[in-house]
């Protein structure tokens, strides 16, 4: 390999040491993403853009499978219809982007870039119900949002525009609506734990950091490598205040009309990023199996005088795993070496790779090698397509573990202020403390060391895990995990 393509090749950053840059190297090497002209927006390349094709395809399914039906709906939303929910004005007002003129023509009524959907959706959906029977309404769209928010851009991750899911849904009763508020968040658990392989923490939103206009915002909580936790996907149920605002009624079997209850739940590509950085090294990009655009690749090694049997046999193999229904690449280019290749696969986080040469031939074999660790087995070629999803799901458990070990080992008590602010300071991650619900107390240790609260138990009976409030001393009223955040 000559020195300009290991460079090209080769990570330089260290994950350990420089997780910024090293993720934003990884991003960009391994084909998923570039910095596009505008400054905090980026442009999503083919191989970036199939990671989140599947997790569309997961959650789609998923939505469908429990009475979810896709829509779409415009990405201008009218200044009057935001006002009609004044806590989502005053929720997003600082990150909305607005149109006022078209052409030459300077327009009439400015007009917001979505920054979230509930103004534009919600009259709609309120004009389709007229009684019980059109009770409940799920409707879903695949879409992109701009929040003219971020400054410090991380693909994936901060950008002002990106991609999202939003679902949105109305019932007839707030029981009905938190039922749905829990399904939805324990289907964005199931994307990270049995596709992603990311375990999380679940939990509410505080009082003062829920959605705006929202009873209760509840999310997912994976955590980073370098300790950071990371908000993957929220749902909120909205009660009936939205329904109130876009006089969204129904007409019941008493003949009565009622409010609607409403829920709004979202994931966005930021389960992407968080993926990457779980599981990427200092090789390059690592990807869960079910998730990868390429599950195996197969590398065949010859020599002038055995070319011919070895690349037959690696491609009667390839032809068997694609046959059944694994996504597979048989490398056979010649003008690159087996060396390079297996850098390049890796590289772009392939998680097995199949290495053929005249002894696998001559033997009947494969040679399977793990992209987590680089484990190498040796296989018979016999039955090759049920051993290769055996190895998947290894490499699987091997990608859930380490990550599931991560996130155990790094939630954290504390029982004073100095011991919060010491123990997030030596090693970040989680660190659960009782807290009293004053936003102040949060305040003063998101001053000192920039962590705040990012999630208290989902249930608001459950006792605090201390009596008195770890900052000021007063009775405890829950348990908050504090932890620096993405």
């Amino acid at each position: 390999m000559s020195e300009p393509e290991s460079q090209e090749l080769g990570i330089t950053e260290s994950k350990e040491y420089a997780t910024g840059e090293w993720f934003a190297e990884v991003v960009k090497k391994a084909k998923l993403a570039d910095y596009a002209p505008m400054g905090g927006f980026i442009v999503t390349r083919p191989r970036g853009y199939a990671l989140w094709e599947g997790i569309q395809d997961h959650l789609d399914g998923w939505f469908k499978d429990t009475g979810v039906k896709n829509a779409y709906f415009p990405m201008f939303i009218p200044e009057r219809y935001l006002e009609r929910e004044k806590d989502i004005v005053e929720g997003f007002d600082p990150e909305v982007a607005w149109v006022t003129e078209a052409g030459n023509e300077e327009l009439d009524e400015r007009l917001a870039v979505r920054p979230t959907s509930e103004s534009i959706i919600t009259p709609f959906m309120s004009q389709w119900i007229r009684s019980h029977r059109d009770l409940p309404m799920r409707v879903n769209q695949w879409c992109s949002v701009v929040r003219w928010e971020a400054t410090d851009t991380k693909p994936f991750f901060r950008t002002k525009e990106f991609l999202w899911q939003e679902g949105h849904t109305a019932h007839q009763d707030g029981e009905a609506a938190w039922e749905e508020t829990m399904r939805r968040l324990e289907q964005y658990r199931q994307l990270h734990e049995e596709v992603l392989a990311m375990p999380v923490l679940e939990g509410r939103k505080p009082e003062h950091d829920k959605f705006p206009g929202a009873h209760t915002t509840a999310a997912i909580q994976p955590l980073m490598p370098d300790g950071r936790a990371l908000q993957a996907a929220t749902s909120h149920y909205l009660g009936d205040g939205f329904a109130e605002a876009f006089d969204m009624t129904y007409v019941d079997r008493d003949e009565n009309e009622h409010v609607a209850h409403t829920t709004s739940w979202g994931l966005s590509w930021r389960a992407l990023g968080g993926m990457v950085m779980t599981h990427s090294d200092d090789q390059g990009l690592v990807l869960p199996p079910a998730l990868a655009p390429e599950q195996v690749v197969v590398v065949p090694i010859w020599q002038e005088d055995t070319q011919e049997e070895v690349l037959d046999y690696a491609a009667d193999l390839a032809a068997e795993l694609d046959e059944a229904g694994l996504r597979v690449e048989l490398d056979d280019r010649d003008e690159r070496n087996p060396g390079f290749k297996f850098n390049e696969w890796e590289l772009y986080g392939v998680p097995l790779r199949i290495e053929v040469g005249p002894h696998e031939v001559e033997d009947g074999e494969a040679t399977l090698v793990h992209r987590p660790d680089g484990e190498s087995v040796v296989e018979s070629r016999d039955g090759i397509a049920s051993t290769v999803e055996e190895h998947l799901d290894t490499v699987f458990a091997k990608l859930y573990a380490a990550a599931e070990e991560h996130l155990e080992e790094n939630v954290r008590e504390a029982e004073s202020r100095n011991e919060l602010l010491g123990t997030i300071g030596q090693h970040g991650g989680y660190v659960k403390t009782g807290w009293c619900g004053d936003e102040a107390c949060e305040t003063e240790i998101k001053d000192q060391i920039a962590a705040e609260i990012v999630m208290v138990p989902l249930d608001r009976d459950e006792d605090p895990i201390q009596e008195t409030c770890a900052i000021c001393g007063d009775e405890a009223t829950e348990t908050a995990y504090f932890a620096k955040s993405y």
